[in-house]
């Protein structure tokens, strides 16, 4: 019998291919939109085809990323003063949904030898946003750390100020950043690593301001969004302009870290930062 000549298959059988397996065994990257099996993402969550690294809880990156860590300031949240029902309930849906009481997660993690202040933002509370309660959050971890002489290390991921709470979130950016300067007048380390996605008034300010500043590859850093941006100028941006590769190629970032070698990284910068002689 001659066999049968190979044919590749055309874009509608594989998509009927795709509609035939289950949701939860297949996961499609948003950035370079290959899919792939959900079990391949691995412990890291991180794309096979482009290093995309998928959004994380924020106590799991604690756990990648610390030996140990003691969390600071749990019971702070959002002031119970807003009186508009439609955002208290989003606040308590954003609680159960991310198991903290705001959008941020801090305290003092230790690495090998090494003490530092930790702050991770949570995507599962509304986004990351920036709010009364995370600036406050923020900018008590960086009062600790100045008076403990540690340095700092904030992994963020956010839309933004948090629109419900108007200028007091807006008030956050100048409040944080003003914890950051004295932190660094203090002759002390910041570290930041820029997560998918970095956006609004957190990127216009804290997560600039580190010191050595890591981003995670295929990571959305910018401030305003795409279709705002094209608006105001009348032009189409490239389609990665907002991506960590276009900010390293342009100086605002020092390196792009694969996810699953951040701790080694961050254990290597302490090291050399700290005066240590570990070999890591």
């Amino acid at each position: 019998m001659p066999k049968r000549k190979f044919q590749a298959p055309t874009e509608r059988q594989l998509a009927v291919r795709r509609d035939n397996i289950p949701d939860a065994l297949l996961t499609r990257c948003p950035v370079c939109h290959e899919d792939c099996y959900t079990q391949d993402l691995g412990e890291f969550k991180v794309c096979p085809h482009c290093d995309y690294g998928f959004r994380l809880p924020a106590w799991q990156r604690v756990q990648q990323l610390t030996a140990s860590f003691e969390e600071r300031d749990a019971d702070l949240s959002a002031p119970v003063s807003f009186d508009d029902p439609a955002y208290l309930e989003k606040l308590q849906r954003a609680k159960a949904a991310s198991h903290l009481n705001e959008s941020v997660l801090t305290g003092i993690g230790t690495l090998a030898t090494y003490q530092f202040g930790l702050g991770v933002m949570e995507t599962k509370f509304m986004m990351g946003s920036l709010g009364a309660a995370t600036g406050e959050k923020i900018t008590r971890l960086f009062e600790t750390c100045t008076t403990q002489k540690l340095p700092v290390v904030m992994v963020t991921a956010s839309g933004g100020a948090r629109m419900q709470e108007g200028a007091r979130a807006l008030m956050q950016m100048a409040k944080v950043s003003t914890a950051v300067a004295n932190h660094r007048k203090a002759g002390l380390l910041y570290i930041t690593i820029l997560t998918d996605p970095t956006t609004g008034g957190v990127t216009a300010s804290f997560a600039m301001q580190g010191d050595i500043m890591l981003s995670e590859p295929r990571a959305l850093i910018g401030f305003a969004g795409r279709r705002v941006i094209e608006q105001t100028i009348q032009q189409t941006p490239p389609a990665d302009f907002q991506r960590a590769e276009t900010l390293l190629a342009n100086g605002w970032l020092d390196q792009i870290v694969p996810r699953p070698a951040l701790r080694k990284t961050l254990q290597r910068l302490l090291t050399i930062t700290q005066g240590g002689h570990q070999d890591v």
